[in-house]
């Protein structure tokens, strides 16, 4: 099976902590030059130190913030006049938790802004050089959401509901460029937003975390949380040769415990 990604260029969102940069150290692992999006430069200085460079790869950063969709589009198109690109992992840190019926109109604007817009401004970047290169993976990273609505988590359902269907109609599209658009929903996985997650659930119901926790784990057929890095290594076969007719799904990364098949 060939996973080598020696000689390809990734660009990856969020991959400064967690999923984004376990991702970023995956690709790297597999021969590939990355460039890492984030907001906080020291923050990109020091990710970068974590990847590969063994088989000569050449990585690099870009500031951006996420919130501001038109910065970004400014600086995307700059940067890919001279680089070409054939890795694009959208990954951007899920809106605030709550009910949706007490969710501010302007709360789904927002989301909606940094993750499809966003996703789609970047899309529109990469495509080009995937075209003329005969190789793409677009790989979305979302949520089990899109299969089954999470409770407390209103705002982001409907934005990963979104993404999802804008990506399989973005698959129906591009199938014929070989480039592929698929989605990596996980489950419970150990990073900074679970964490935040848990202890504003505890918060909120006046209880520990350690309680908060048990219970989330006890929901999980495989009865733990997933590491960042298996994560990574789904999204890392996605952007690999052997993924080349994979195309327009969407794959919960979970322990089993989304409720559908």
């Amino acid at each position: 099976m060939n996973c080598s990604l020696e000689g390809k260029h990734a660009l990856v969102c969020g991959s400064t902590q967690g999923i984004g940069l376990a991702a970023a150290e995956e690709l790297a692992l597999l021969g590939a030059s990355c460039t890492l999006i984030a907001r906080n430069e020291t923050a990109l200085q020091e990710a970068i130190r974590e990847l590969d460079t063994s088989l000569r790869q050449e990585h690099d950063y870009i500031v951006a913030d996420f919130s501001r969709p038109e910065e970004l589009r400014a600086i995307i198109n700059e940067y890919v006049k001279d680089k070409k690109i054939h890795i694009l992992v959208n990954n951007t840190g899920g809106p605030p938790a709550g009910p949706i019926a007490e969710a501010a109109e302007e709360d789904f604007l927002k989301a909606f802004n940094q993750h499809l817009v966003c996703n789609h401004i970047l899309v529109k970047a990469v495509t080009p050089s995937m075209k003329a290169e005969g190789y793409g993976r677009i790989i979305n990273v979302i949520s089990t959401s899109v299969k089954i609505p999470l409770r407390n988590l209103g705002v982001s359902n409907t934005i990963r509901g979104a993404v999802a269907s804008w990506a399989k109609t973005m698959a129906n599209e591009l199938g014929q460029f070989n480039i592929t658009v698929n989605n990596v929903l996980p489950g419970f996985t150990s990073t900074m937003r679970l964490t935040t997650l848990m202890e504003n659930l505890a918060k909120k119901g006046n209880t520990l975390v350690e309680l908060v926790e048990k219970n989330m784990v006890e929901e999980v057929p495989m009865k733990r949380f997933a590491a960042a890095s298996e994560i990574a290594a789904v999204i890392a076969f996605l952007a690999s040769p052997a993924a080349s007719y994979v195309n327009g799904t969407s794959i919960p990364v979970d322990g089993g415990r989304t409720g559908s098949i």
